[in-house]
């Protein structure tokens, strides 16, 4: 693989704009490419990040022989559609998340990647973060014993209402799929498993999606999560990992995953802090930059096997909602 890795983006909204800020920050990942529905948006994307390839059309830029890694910034439900496209074009793949709109589309991208031979990761940006990995070997280390319960939220007050993709029902939309997904992920990443029993209350809005949702997780040996999301309304995005000797607490984990406080039985808080350089999408880069160097097909961070298991997990929710 080339020294400096070539990136293309496919969408060129809000995401695709923190995405290609985070290039910047980069060593050995260059920004070469953008796609979008129109070649005045494209245009308009170029300009700002300095792009040297601007098209209205996916296909042209999965065909750009110049670039390496194609990160898929469009609506839910046509993540399947277009990573397919990048990945039958040979290009190596970095889809955001939720890695699509249901588990057989996930199937499909895997066994495409699977068959052209090129590397897939879901954009988890959370899973990259210093502190959440910090977090997490500490945890695996046992550090607070063995986990009991993880706690977390995500929510926040969707401005724009109903025009927003966010509400749209054929678009894949919902707080479960917006938002929702980063806790699930977290506990997933914490207890390295799916619940075994998954109870939900949620919200459903005039659009026909959750607006906000609350999740009961059932594991082995009576471990558990309590989830909730929300795009109707602000909560504190935080998580907390409870053991059976204390505590680990991440405040607004999801954005700017900073400072940890760990607290044991009887003792007083213990802070963490391990500030982030860029804007924090720039450690998924790495990881996607580190891999295709290493001739990896897959993150061992963010692994495709457990982004299945994941995407099975929200159509379980989802279909518990009546949405799906």
């Amino acid at each position: 693989m080339n020294k400096i890795i070539n990136f293309g983006i496919i969408g060129a909204g809000r995401i695709a704009k923190k995405f290609a800020e985070g290039i910047s920050y980069v060593k050995d990942a260059k920004l070469i490419a953008v796609a979008s529905r129109s070649i005045d948006s494209a245009n308009a994307f170029g300009d700002a990040f300095g792009v040297k390839y601007r098209y209205d059309s996916y296909e042209a830029l999965a065909k750009n022989e110049e670039v390496d890694v194609v990160y898929i910034a469009t609506p839910n439900a046509l993540h399947k559609e277009h990573t397919l496209l990048c990945l039958n074009h040979k290009k190596a793949v970095i889809c955001e998340k939720p890695f699509a709109a249901n588990m057989e589309e996930v199937k499909e991208m895997i066994q495409a990647a699977k068959d052209n031979r090129v590397f897939l990761m879901e954009a988890m940006w959370t899973r990259f973060f210093p502190l959440v990995k910090e977090v997490k070997k500490m945890v695996h280390d046992g550090i607070i014993g063995k986990v009991k319960m993880v706690k977390g939220d995500f929510g926040f007050k969707e401005e724009k209402g109903y025009d927003d993709i966010r509400f749209s029902k054929s678009l894949a939309g919902g707080a479960v799929m917006d938002v929702g997904i980063y806790p699930i992920s977290f506990a997933s990443m914490i207890f390295g498993s799916q619940p075994k029993e998954i109870k939900v209350m949620a919200d459903i809005g005039p659009t026909g999606v959750d607006e906000l949702t609350a999740l009961i997780f059932g594991y082995d040996e009576d471990r558990m999560a309590l989830l909730s999301c929300a795009i109707m309304a602000e909560t504190p995005r935080s998580v907390s990992i409870i053991g059976e000797k204390g505590y680990i607490h991440i405040p607004d984990v999801w954005y700017a995953a900073k400072k940890a406080v760990l607290k044991f039985v009887g003792e007083e808080e213990k802070v963490i802090n391990m500030p982030m350089k860029g804007n924090g999408y720039n450690y998924e880069i790495e990881e996607v930059v580190n891999c295709l160097k290493a001739g990896q097909l897959e993150s061992d961070i963010m692994p495709l096997n457990e982004s299945l298991e994941i995407q099975e997990t929200l159509d379980k929710i989802r279909k518990q909602m009546g949405i799906l």
